[in-house]
This record gives C-alpha cells, sequence and structure tokens, in this order.
C-alpha cells in the first residue's frame, strides 16, 4: 500500500510539468497567431479605416483651422503689403516720371527765354553800336567838313596871296627888263603895258 503512494508523489512533478509545457504552449500559438494578424500595412485593413478617416478627419480640420485663421491672413496680408508697395513705387516712379518731364519743359523753356534774351540784347547792341557809329561818322564828317572849310579858305587866302606876290614879283621883273632894254628907268605906264601885252 505504501509504494502506489510514493508512485502518486514522483508522478506529481511530472503532471505539473505537463501543465507548464501546455501553458507555454498555448502562449506560444497565442503569440504567432497575434504575430500573424499584424504582419503587413495596417493601412490596407478594414479595421483600422475608421480610426485612420477619424485621425485624417482631425489633421484637415486643425490644418483648415490654421490656414484659415493663422496663414491665409498673413500671407493675405504679405500679399496685400506687396501689391500696396508695388501700387506705391508705380505712383513714385509716376510722380517722378511727372516732375522730370516738368522740370525738362521748365529747362527748356528758361533755355527758350534765355536764347531770344540774348538775340535781343545781340540785336539792341548793334543797334546802338550802328547808332553810335552813324553819330560818330556824322562827327567826323563835320569835323573834316569844317576842317576842309578852313583849309580851303586858308588855301584861297594863300593862293590870293601868292597871286598878289606874282603880281608885285611880276611888275617887278617888267620893270627890271624893261630898265635893261631901254637903259632907263621905265615908266607904271610901260610896266602896266608890258603886263597886259604878257597876259594878252
Amino acid at each position: 500500500m505504501a509504494e502506489p503512494h510514493i508512485e502518486t508523489i514522483a508522478h506529481a512533478p511530472t503532471a505539473e510539468r505537463a501543465a507548464e509545457n501546455d501553458a507555454s504552449h498555448i502562449g506560444q500559438n497565442t503569440t504567432s497567431s497575434t504575430e500573424a494578424e499584424s504582419s503587413g500595412l495596417p493601412q490596407f485593413q478594414f479595421q483600422h479605416w475608421p480610426g485612420q478617416i477619424a485621425y485624417l478627419v482631425v489633421l484637415f480640420v486643425i490644418l483648415y483651422v490654421l490656414m484659415s485663421r493663422v496663414f491665409g491672413p498673413r500671407i493675405r496680408r504679405i500679399f496685400d503689403e506687396r501689391e500696396k508697395t508695388i501700387s506705391g513705387a508705380i505712383a513714385s516712379a509716376r510722380q517722378v516720371q511727372a516732375e522730370a518731364a516738368a522740370q525738362a519743359e521748365a529747362a527748356r523753356q528758361a533755355l527758350a527765354d534765355a536764347r531770344a534774351k540774348a538775340q535781343k540784347t545781340a540785336a539792341d547792341a548793334k543797334a546802338k553800336a550802328a547808332a553810335e557809329t552813324h553819330t560818330r561818322q556824322a562827327e567826323l564828317e563835320a569835323e573834316l567838313n569844317e576842317k576842309l572849310a578852313v583849309a580851303e579858305a586858308g588855301i584861297r587866302t594863300t593862293r590870293d596871296a601868292a597871286m598878289a606876290n606874282v603880281s608885285a614879283v611880276a611888275s617887278d621883273t617888267a620893270q627890271a627888263i624893261i630898265e635893261k632894254l631901254i637903259g632907263a628907268p621905265a615908266s607904271g605906264e610901260q610896266v602896266s603895258a608890258a603886263l597886259a601885252g604878257l597876259q594878252g
């Protein structure tokens, strides 16, 4: 009777070991089935689609809110500022161009006025010089005429004096010639007759 009890005690650890082996075998099977289920891409498994769709919807809402409330206004503000800057630059360039055109027109008008003024000044100077020349010429002509009249008067006086001297010389010469010819002093009638004969 004691021996069967000893055998039962001896076989007890073997039963526990078998139970542990069965448990480990079941765990291995469960692990193998879990690994088999997790193999492949979960994006293509239908049981994961609802979660993925919800996740994508949340991301889309977040991105939409960010774009419409944060990034969109900033981008719109940047574009508005850029457009405003470009418009201001274009307006400034047009204003500068208009001012340059006005300054060019003013310079052209000033040049035309200066040219006209210079021509008028030259014409006035020429007319003044011509008038002064004419006046000076008239004064010189009057002075020359006066000097010529004085010279002619002097020449006339000198000629008259010379003619008087010539008459006296001729009379003396005739008297001397008559005296030489006749050997006696000549009378005034003889001298006058001789001079008359010479003039005739």
